[in-house]
């Protein structure tokens, strides 16, 4: 499709204070589910949908996301670490932004709506101001971010960390797994490592941002809802602990006097899964090393990996106490040692409450059950929080299933969220919070 033009356009201007729903009933659903399935399609492995970072069909996906944007009216650029970045301007000059973002990369063996789908209802808000030819008091950016799901390089939200200014140079030196370092995979890409700064927003910018996305869960489905408001991302950790025993004859060896290294992990996973219903925390052991691994010998180590999350950072960190304390209490009674590190800690991001406020009254209007849930997934809007006030809008995904080629959304779901997304940006306008700052930005 060329890129419509609005050279000739007649552009309508919100009176300030004015609070209208002139175009929320366009239903963009049917476009929009076409557009994911277009984009599942740009694949680097034929047969399932797997598009990591900075990658041929990296550039793709801009490039057709970057032809939708200029169909919604949209200036189109791409940012210095690659996210593609939509525009529609405001009103007036010298206004600040409200970006509706999210990632358009993907685990391997994925779906086609994580992440893609929020970036897709973005443009179609667009597209609907577009359509009637109005402006907003603020402007109006779609982002489609990459390295949301950090598959290549192992570090993720590298896109919103970079418009966040947070960006850390130590990661052009990450390397994939073909021995590829991050800054070669800019430059391969078209971009200037040494440039990244040029992607960082000022604070006061953005007004807002505002991250659509599928739930990843059960919950909505769980209550036949459509559509929820995301309370907070949860803050995790990554732990890793090593259990060390001693190896034995599996046939020589007395029951009692075993160290059985293996046989302590499992009292330690089931005291984890314990702590975690008792803290009203998320607990997960998802990998299992046991050594020597041989079906004749008792195992001497284990090595496992603990993924602890929780909406309130404090809740998080009390479960954590009681897991050391509870794995401490085993190994000393079954005569082992033990020791663990952490890989990875984040803290937990609150999404703020006007714009929660608003997602609520919006949702309540379409007369649908306003409920509220944290999200236990990593999101872009973790990153942006530091710079402006986040919120996200959850949409229900069939049977809570996600990162799989079973991911599934209902249309009729999706017609409810752009509809709740161009509320939202009808009430940010009528709201005093678009009020110009003090100065102008320069």
């Amino acid at each position: 499709m060329p890129p419509s033009s609005s050279k000739n356009r007649k552009v309508a201007f919100i009176p300030e204070g004015v609070f209208c729903y002139p175009f929320h009933m366009i239903d963009f659903s049917r476009t929009t589910l076409e557009r994911c399935d277009a984009l599942a399609k740009l694949t680097e492995t034929p047969g399932m949908v797997t598009r990591t970072y900075l990658t041929p069909q990296h550039a793709e996906a801009n490039r057709l996301v970057g032809r939708w944007m200029q169909d919604a009216g949209m200036t189109v650029s791409t940012d210095a670490v690659g996210s593609i970045v939509g525009r529609y301007e405001a009103s007036r000059p010298n206004a600040r932004s409200v970006i509706i973002g999210s990632h358009l990369d993907s685990v391997r063996n994925a779906g086609r709506y994580d992440g893609i789908l929020g970036v897709l209802l973005g443009i179609d808000a667009v597209a609907a101001l577009h359509a009637s030819g109005r402006r907003l008091p603020f402007a109006v950016e779609v982002i489609g971010f990459g390295e949301e799901e950090g598959v290549r390089f192992g570090t993720s939200l590298i896109g919103s960390h970079a418009l966040a200014g947070s960006f850390d140079p130590a990661w052009l030196q990450i390397r994939d797994e073909a021995g590829i370092s991050l800054a070669e995979a800019m430059t391969r890409f078209g971009l200037d490592p040494n440039r990244i700064d040029l992607a960082a927003r000022r604070p006061g910018d953005v007004l807002a941002y505002l991250e659509p996305h599928i739930e990843q869960g059960p919950v909505l489905e769980s209550l036949d809802l459509p559509v929820g408001v995301v309370t907070a991302i949860c803050g995790a950790t990554r732990k890793r602990f090593h259990i060390t025993g001693m190896a034995g004859h599996a046939g020589t060896v007395p029951m009692e006097q075993r160290r059985d290294a293996l046989a302590a992990a499992a009292e330690m996973l089931l005291a984890i899964e314990r702590i975690a219903r008792d803290k009203g925390v998320v607990g997960t052991v998802g990998r299992v090393i046991v050594q020597p691994d041989a079906v004749n010998v008792i195992p001497g180590n284990v090595v496992f990996t603990l993924d602890l999350r929780a909406e309130q950072d404090a809740s998080r960190l009390e479960a954590l106490a009681a897991v050391d304390l509870a794995i401490s209490h085993i190994a000393e009674r079954r005569g082992l040692s033990w020791e663990s590190e952490t890989f990875h800690q984040s803290p937990s991001a609150h999404c703020a409450a006007h714009l929660r406020a608003i997602i609520g009254d919006v949702i309540s209007e379409q007369g649908i059950p306003v409920h509220a849930l944290p999200s236990g997934a990593g999101h872009d809007a973790m990153a942006i929080a530091p710079l402006t006030s986040v919120a996200m809008l959850f949409i229900r995904c069939t049977d809570g299933i996600s990162h799989n080629p079973a991911e599934a959304v209902l249309p009729k779901d999706v017609a409810v969220a752009a509809q709740v997304l161009q509320g939202v940006l009808e009430r940010l306008a009528a709201s005093d919070v678009v009020a110009p700052p003090a100065s102008p930005i320069l």
